[in-house]
């Protein structure tokens, strides 16, 4: 698991809001294009934000967000049943690669995961879940693997949601980042990718071509794939 600590962005009042954020950062590529809106977001706001964050893996930020030493967050689908959220998530509509199984008798869990660990249960994958970066280097590099977003869509017809932006007050604001989030095309600056492709050994081209696969708007049937995934997640209890 790396290492979880605070990085502190700013210290201006929130007075359109009046609040000041702390929001859980899960630094894996999937979320690059939300990240570089965030940037923006903040500087153009017209009432500036106060905000820190919080980083860590999927496990821990929903840890933190459940026990409210973080005010938002995109939540594993799995834990985010009773929270509030918008409609932004983190979707995939067919095969994703960053999320996948490494075929063997025996099966390990990833313990940056929470969702993908009851995927593959639900799909009866066996062998070593691996999510996030560390996942799709693998998957670039290597053909022995189960895709398990890729699986799911065959399966059922439906896109699977591996997590949500999920927030405990403050609605007004997290529904104007959706909207402005999905209204904008995100370009990425090169200085940006540049630093993304050296921390995770994947090249900016592959970058590229892999966030293409990812969706974040929470649609009508990315909502029945998460009905659908909370069905068969019951099953197993």
């Amino acid at each position: 698991m790396q290492e979880v600590y605070y990085a502190m962005v700013s210290k201006l009042i929130l007075s359109k809001y009046n609040t000041f954020m702390i929001f859980g950062k899960i630094q894996y590529l999937n979320l690059l294009p939300f990240h570089v809106f965030m940037k923006s977001f903040i500087k153009n706001s017209a009432s500036k934000m106060s905000m820190e964050y919080k980083r860590g893996v999927p496990s821990q930020i929903n840890r933190d967000f459940h026990a409210r030493r973080v005010d938002a967050a995109f939540i594993s689908s799995i834990s985010a049943q009773k929270s509030k959220y918008v409609g932004l998530g983190i979707i995939a509509k067919k095969g994703v690669k960053s999320v996948i199984v490494i075929p063997s008798q025996k099966s390990k869990r990833d313990i940056e995961s929470a969702s993908s660990n009851v995927l593959a249960n639900i799909l009866d994958v066996k062998g070593e879940v691996l999510i996030g970066d560390k996942a799709l280097k693998y998957a670039l590099s290597n053909s022995d693997y189960i895709d398990l977003a890729k699986v799911w869509s065959e399966r059922y017809n439906l896109p699977f949601v591996f997590a949500l932006l999920c927030y405990h007050k403050d609605k007004k604001l997290y529904k104007k980042i959706e909207r402005e989030f999905l209204r904008k095309e995100v370009k990425i600056p090169q200085y940006i990718l540049e630093k993304a492709s050296k921390r995770t050994q994947i090249s900016k081209k592959e970058i590229l071509s892999y966030l293409q696969l990812i969706s974040y708007r929470v649609d009508s049937k990315s909502k029945r794939g998460l009905t659908r995934f909370y069905k068969e997640a019951r099953k197993l209890t």
